[in-house]
């Protein structure tokens, strides 16, 4: 079984499950977490685990592999939740998430750290300077921060050309030296799955950031994914 934890409204999500019905594929989110039938025990070092998935209580053994495609469970995906207690059911729900996720010892793309449940979350600054310490060229980044105090905005924002990685293969209209240079990142960021930026689209072209998102409504995206899992991504 191979499930995808997903927001309750990614309806990219919903139809790449319908594509992955040969591998059982099954969507668990937030109305899963809210779904009497989990346990997670750490009994002498072993972990004893069951998981609600699409409704169904299972045991995590019999999953094959995991893609998470939410970084958190966020307030809005409770809307049966008391108001007041939103923030903090959606914080346990995510730390549940990242330590259950931690313990599968099947495939996990990307497994979660504590800033996110698909990896590194990391900020643009922090991209861009692991890109650097790998000799990948980068574009400066700028910041300004809006009056009222809210979080900072990137400035000089452009349109940017996509490559996407998954394990070793990537996608994207650009030269194959920007390529090489995504999987380098990826690999230095330790992650299966991500989507990196360049300025443009020639071999000497710089990157301007890089994310965890991928667009899995792409099918050669959904079946290199598929057939990463049958490699076995790094744990």
């Amino acid at each position: 079984m191979l499930v995808i934890v997903a927001s309750r409204t990614d309806s990219h999500a919903q139809l790449l499950a319908e594509r992955w019905t040969t591998r059982d594929a099954r969507l668990l989110t937030s109305r899963d977490l809210s779904t009497k039938g989990w346990s997670h025990r750490l009994d002498n070092g072993s972990a004893a685990t069951a998981a609600v998935v699409n409704g169904c209580t299972i045991a995590s053994e019999q999953i094959t592999g995991v893609l998470t495609c939410v970084p958190a469970i966020t307030e809005d995906e409770l809307p049966n939740v008391v108001a007041d207690d939103r923030p903090f059911v959606a914080a346990e729900m995510t730390a549940l998430l990242i330590a259950w996720l931690s313990s599968l010892t099947c495939p996990v793309v990307n497994r979660p750290t504590p800033a996110s449940l698909m990896g590194p979350g990391w900020y643009p600054e922090q991209w861009l300077r692991a890109a650097s310490d790998v000799g990948i060229p980068t574009c400066p980044i700028r910041r300004r921060v809006r009056r009222n105090g809210e979080e900072p905005l990137a400035s000089g924002q452009r349109d940017f050309v996509a490559v996407t990685v998954v394990g070793d293969a990537y996608f994207g209209d650009a030269d194959p030296k920007l390529g090489d240079r995504a999987r380098q990142l990826a690999k230095a960021a330790g992650v299966d799955l991500l989507t990196v930026h360049f300025l443009d689209r020639g071999p000497d072209a710089r990157l301007a950031t890089a994310e965890l998102a991928v667009d899995i409504s792409r099918p050669e995206i959904a079946d290199a994914i598929l057939e990463h899992f049958a490699r076995g991504p790094r744990c």
